[in-house]
C-alpha cells in the first residue's frame, strides 16, 4: 500500500471526523406528512464514519462539530456518547431560547418502500455547525500535540455555508503538516450548494479541497457534480452500472489529482427502494479492485449505506492494509448497515467478516 500511516502508539486517535450531526426523525413505515410519531436517531455523513470505525471496527475515534447548548444538543451528545465516539472537541454555542441566532439541525427521513423512493426533508438552516469558521478549532493541538492517524470529512459539511469550506481546508492543511492521512467523501447535495453558488461553487471548492486528499470516496453523481468527471454508459435512473465506465472515470480523476493514493466508489443500481444492486470498486497502487457484486440486495433503510462503505473501506486500508480487502469490507459493511434502521451501523465486525467470507443469512443460535 502507498499509504504511510502514523504509528498508532504516537497518536491519541485512530480517526477524527469533521462534520455536522443532526437529529434524525424517522416515521418508520409511515410518511413524514401523515405520521403521528417519530423514532429519533443521530446522523451525519462524516460522523457516521467515525461511529462505524468505533462501534464495528473497534478503533479510537472522535468528532469535531458544534451544537447549540440546549436539550436537543444534549440529546445528540448522548447518542454520540452511546456510540463511543469522543465528544471533547464539540463546540457548545449559547442558545438564545428561540433559535434566532443558532440552532441544532433536524433531518426528517422516510425509508421508502418498493416503488416509493426514500425521501429526506432537512430543517438545518442557521445551525451551529454551519456557522463554524476558520480559527475556531485548534488543529495544531489536535494533530500535533495529541496525534491523529486519519482525518475524514466530506462534501456535506463543506456545503453548509460560505465559511465551512475554509474550516475543511484549514483542518486538511494541519493534518497534512503532521502526516495524518486525509479522506474525503464528496457526498454531493444540490440542495445545500444551491444557496451558496450552486454547481459552479461546488466544483470550485471541491477541486481546491481535492488537492489535499489522500483517499477520495464518492459515487457516480458525486464525481460528476463535484469534480466534473463524466461517467459514460450510465442511464438517468442509475440502473445500468458499467464498472468499466467507472474505472475510466477514476483513471481520469487520478491523473488530474496525483495526490490521490486510493479512490473508492460504491456502485448502486436502484431497482426499487427495497431492492438495490450493490457493489463497489476501488483504485490503489495503480490497480483496480472490485468487491463482490450483490444483485437485488434487500434494503430496510438505505440512508448511511455509503458512510458505512467508507468506514469499512478506511478500516481495510488502515488496519488490513490491503486494497482488495478494503473494498470488500467497505461493500459488506455498507450492505449490512442497510439492513437496520437509522443512519449508523449496527453491525459487528464478526458479521462483516462472515459476509466478506461468503457466509449466508441462515439463523445463528
Amino acid at each position: 500500500m502507498a499509504l504511510k500511516l502514523r504509528p498508532a502508539e504516537e497518536c491519541m486517535y485512530d480517526e477524527i471526523s469533521l462534520g455536522e450531526i443532526m437529529l434524525r426523525l424517522d416515521p418508520g413505515e409511515g410518511r413524514i406528512h401523515t405520521t403521528r410519531q417519530f423514532r429519533v436517531w443521530e446522523g451525519g455523513g462524516e460522523y457516521n464514519v467515525a461511529r462505524g470505525l468505533r462501534r464495528c471496527f473497534g478503533l479510537k475515534t472522535a468528532v469535531v462539530t458544534a451544537f447549540a447548548k440546549n436539550p436537543v444538543g444534549e440529546l445528540l451528545e448522548d447518542f454520540i456518547l452511546q456510540g463511543g465516539v469522543d465528544t471533547r472537541f464539540i463546540q457548545w454555542i449559547p442558545f438564545d431560547g428561540v433559535g434566532r441566532t443558532v440552532r441544532n439541525g433536524l433531518n426528517f427521513t422516510e425509508r421508502g418502500y418498493g416503488i416509493r423512493g426514500a425521501l429526506g426533508c432537512s430543517d438545518r438552516g442557521n445551525t451551529a455547525a454551519s456557522q463554524m469558521k476558520k480559527g475556531d478549532i485548534d488543529w495544531e493541538y489536535i494533530f500535533g500535540d495529541l496525534g491523529v492517524r486519519w482525518l475524514h470529512t466530506g462534501g456535506i459539511f463543506a456545503a453548509l455555508s460560505e465559511t465551512t469550506p475554509d474550516v475543511v481546508l484549514e483542518a486538511m492543511a494541519s493534518a497534512k503538516k503532521h502526516g495524518t492521512i486525509i479522506s474525503y467523501d464528496l457526498n454531493y447535495r444540490a440542495s445545500l450548494w444551491k444557496a451558496i453558488g450552486g454547481p459552479k461553487k461546488a466544483q470550485e471548492m471541491n477541486k481546491e479541497i481535492a488537492k489535499y486528499v489522500d483517499v477520495m470516496i464518492g459515487n457516480e453523481e458525486d464525481f460528476t457534480a463535484c469534480l466534473g468527471f463524466e461517467v459514460e454508459g450510465v442511464d438517468d435512473n442509475l440502473t445500468n452500472l458499467e464498472i468499466d465506465s467507472f474505472k475510466n472515470m477514476i483513471s481520469k480523476a487520478v491523473e488530474a489529482y496525483p495526490n490521490f493514493k486510493a479512490v473508492g466508489t460504491t456502485l448502486r443500481g436502484v431497482i426499487t427502494a427495497t431492492r438495490n444492486d450493490w457493489g463497489a470498486v476501488c483504485w490503489a497502487d495503480g490497480k483496480f479492485y472490485e468487491a463482490t457484486h450483490r444483485p437485488a440486495l434487500e434494503i430496510l433503510d438505505r440512508v448511511g449505506g455509503g458512510d458505512s462503505f467508507a468506514s469499512g473501506f478506511i478500516y481495510g486500508l488502515m488496519v488490513l492494509q490491503d486494497p482488495q480487502k478494503a473494498v470488500e469490507y467497505g461493500a459488506a459493511h455498507g450492505a449490512l448497515a442497510m439492513t437496520t434502521a437509522g443512519d449508523t451501523t449496527m453491525a459487528r465486525l464478526s458479521e462483516v467478516d462472515k459476509v466478506v467470507g461468503g457466509g449466508g443469512a441462515r439463523v445463528v443460535r
